[in-house]
């Protein structure tokens, strides 16, 4: 019991300076949903420490109730992991519990599943099991998800609530997330449910902050060093507002609508790497791009014309 209380006490002070300290040792693998993309979990298996580590499953966002059973399976039959659990969590009072906490606080990774976000923070904000998953991805624990346990990794998060077919000042619904996907508003299903309107929205209303919508089958792995590389089969877009001219439109009877101009957005695809903290795109040269580059000839227009016309 002792021994609990002293883990309860250290990830609780662990995730009060979480916000203002920092930067986690842990990293990120966030699946935009639809299917789980294999390079994606099987890094989230490699950054937990192997298939012998100790992974915990977080079903809170489903209604579904052999969702925390369909992750141990999955973890064990297609990733070779030996040890793995789920946390019955659908209320407050459950992640209240000192057993849960302290099996959260011990994760080499921490896999939260899909349905509504909403779910996961009304349960864990606040609790003993939420400051020992920060206290976990503090010391180098990694954090996954997909779908809802995408979307609630931002903090602010988009609920799913909200007006979708216009870009509109305060149509999306926005609460308190987890936070650990830190200086952006993440989406998910981005690109297969065209949710680029409410992003937009969004960001045009906090352009502090960068747009990040992963497509299903997709993912991203942010890592400590704050840049995160595409993995999976789609692509990964980037809204970034914050040089951008902004403004509002007063519009009858409606919420005003949002202007923009000089706004960057970027597609980024599989292998591709982005630097949230500069917010550009990482350009890896290819192998062999150097070589093939000096051997290229660059040809003058004007001579290009000059031989044609004297073969003519």
């Amino acid at each position: 019991m002792r021994r609990t209380l002293a883990i309860l006490g250290s990830v609780v002070c662990a995730a009060a300076a979480f916000a203002a300290g920092p930067a986690p040792k842990g990293n990120l693998i966030l699946i935009g949903g639809g299917d789980k993309p294999k390079d994606a979990m099987a890094k989230f298996v490699e950054l937990a420490g192997g298939p012998q580590a100790l992974i915990v499953a977080i079903p809170t966002a489903s209604e579904e109730p052999d969702t925390g059973s369909y992750y141990v399976k999955l973890f064990k039959e297609e990733y070779g992991c030996t040890n793995v659990t789920s946390l019955d969590i659908k209320t407050k009072a459950d992640a209240m519990r000192p057993d849960l906490a302290g099996l959260a606080a011990k994760a080499g990774g921490i896999f939260f599943g899909g349905g509504d976000q909403v779910r996961i923070t009304n349960a864990l904000l606040d609790t003993p099991v939420g400051a020992a998953i920060a206290a976990a991805f503090e010391r180098g624990a990694v954090v996954g998800g997909t779908s809802a346990g995408t979307a609630c990794q931002s903090d602010p998060m988009i609920t799913g609530e909200g007006d979708f077919t216009v870009i509109r000042a305060d149509i999306v619904e926005l609460k308190p997330g987890l936070g650990f996907f830190r200086g952006v508003i993440v989406d998910q299903h981005f690109i297969k449910r065209q949710r680029e309107n409410r992003l937009f929205a969004v960001i045009l209303e906090h352009p502090d902050l960068l747009g990040v919508g992963i497509d299903e089958a997709t993912a991203v792995w942010v890592r400590p060093d704050r840049t995160f590389q595409v993995l999976g089969h789609s692509s990964v877009i980037v809204i970034d507002a914050s040089a951008a001219t902004l403004s509002r439109q007063p519009a009858e009877k409606a919420k005003p609508l949002l202007g923009a101009h000089g706004l960057k957005v970027h597609v980024l695809l599989p292998g591709e790497t982005f630097d949230l903290a500069t917010r550009t795109v990482v350009l890896v040269p290819a192998p062999g791009a150097a070589a093939a580059a000096a051997s290229l000839r660059v040809v003058n227009p004007r001579s290009l014309h000059r031989t044609t016309a004297a073969r003519e």
